[in-house]
């Protein structure tokens, strides 16, 4: 059997690179943990194309042809899935997309898998062997524990910036409304055995990894046997946490110890009335400024994320939010456009309130306006977003950040200067989620 695994690209995000004239994604772990599924008994050839760095094949040499999809990305699966079911190939399409609206995607599919594939993938296949493959498999009863390591080894790993990428948990108990995640696989967190995260990066003998998970410190007491398990280990790492980690000292002086450099944060907003409207009270309880005092001090960089065009949001903000990054010396600050993903809490509710104003999946990235903002036109919006780019990422705004800072100078200078680039390309680039010279985000499943 020869499989090919595809993760589709929306038309920013196709292949490109940036000033440095390469890429500088991670490599993506959702195919090569679901190649590492495939069972033994199928002796299958296994292929996977990330668009991100190459194109999708015209013809593949395929039996079977598996893509993972973000609503970002659709139309063009889509447009994939068509080509290749017209040379008789079938089709089979997962991820968060699939999962948040199983009904739009079903149709450009011959089979769709909703829900975290683990255990339903594998069945898929043998289903698929016998002739009997099924129109669609959803999530069972999940177990994240003794499951093989990802198959690392199908990447072309010079074409990525790191492929030491690792998840130790899934899921985020928060509900925050714009967020894909509850509306996608509910507000369960999952967590592999720590001994097993520490098995896979001893396997790949790195020094630096990134961990992807939606927030390493959901379940504390997890957090802290992780965080213990990887002192030994003598490493880098980057990863993703919420502002609450202000609320546990201990905790964060260990996560240092145990060699946290930079972490990714969901700060969203200036404005406390858009973080009561989006669910995200908790970041009301934290003074931001003294969050990123209190990271710097444990030498832990900060990519600090904004979200324009919450209800409460007026075109004041965008200086607002400027003016704070800047002054609190965020080593990288990014922001994004509201983006009502299908599914979601907030997609739901504008839809009632009749503000979504398209549906054309490729622009679902936030970096576009797909909908009526409340306090400010369209135009306002898009404009504002841009201006803060641009205005955050100025030679001037870029030096004394990192005059402040002065965390990683050589990495954080060469991220800030990427970042510089897509400020001035929004219109023809996607704004990777670069953290500290490497890309972050959510995976697709």
């Amino acid at each position: 059997m020869k499989i090919v695994f595809i993760s589709p690209a929306g038309p920013l995000y196709r292949y490109r690179g940036g000033i440095f004239r390469k890429s500088l994604r991670y490599s993506p772990l959702t195919l090569v943990t679901l190649a590492a599924y495939i069972p033994d008994e199928l002796d299958a050839e296994v292929q996977i194309v990330d668009e991100g760095i190459e194109a999708a094949p015209s013809r593949p040499d395929a039996d079977l042809i598996a893509m993972t999809v973000i609503t970002g990305s659709a139309k063009r699966a889509y447009e994939l899935a068509a080509r290749y079911r017209a040379q008789g190939i079938p089709v089979v399409m997962g991820g968060p997309h699939v999962t948040l609206i199983p009904e739009d995607a079903a149709p450009h599919a011959d089979c769709i898998v909703t829900g975290y594939a683990e255990h339903t993938w594998p069945q898929l296949l043998r289903d698929f062997a016998a002739g009997n493959m099924q129109p669609r498999y959803d999530q069972g009863q999940l177990d994240l524990s003794g499951l093989p390591l990802p198959r690392r080894d199908l990447l072309a790993a010079k074409k990525y910036s790191t492929t030491s990428v690792f998840e130790a948990t899934r899921g985020c108990a928060h509900n925050c409304e714009f967020c894909v995640v509850p509306a996608a696989w509910g507000r369960r967190p999952y967590q592999k055995p720590v001994a097993d995260v520490v098995r896979d990066i001893r396997s790949t003998g790195t020094r630096k990894a990134l961990f992807i998970d939606l927030n390493l410190i959901a379940d504390r007491g997890y957090a802290r046997r992780l965080f213990e398990a990887l002192v030994p280990l003598d490493i880098r790492w980057f990863g993703l946490a919420t502002v609450l980690l202000e609320h546990d000292r201990d905790l964060l002086e260990l996560m240092a110890r145990s060699g946290c450099r930079g972490l990714l944060v969901g700060l969203e907003s200036v404005n406390q009335d858009s973080l009561d409207v989006s669910c995200k009270r908790f970041n009301q309880t934290i003074n931001f400024h003294e969050f990123v005092r209190l990271l710097h001090r444990h030498r832990i960089a900060l990519m600090g994320t904004f979200v324009f065009g919450l209800d409460s949001d007026t075109p004041k903000v965008f200086e607002e939010t400027a003016r704070f990054a800047i002054d609190a010396a965020i080593d990288l600050p990014r922001f994004a456009i509201a983006t009502p993903f299908p599914g979601t809490a907030l997609y739901q509710r504008l839809h009632q309130e009749g503000r979504i104003l398209t549906r054309d999946w490729d622009i679902y990235d936030g970096q576009h306006v797909v909908f009526q903002p409340s306090q400010m036109s369209v135009q306002e919006l898009a404009a504002g977003h841009e201006w803060t780019w641009k205005h955050v990422y100025s030679r001037r705004s870029i030096f004394r950040r990192l005059a402040r800072s002065r965390l990683q100078l050589p990495i954080s200078i060469a991220a800030n200067l990427g970042y510089r680039f897509y400020a001035h390309h929004l219109h023809t680039h996607y704004n990777c989620d670069w953290f500290v010279g490497q890309e972050v985000s959510t995976p697709a499943r």
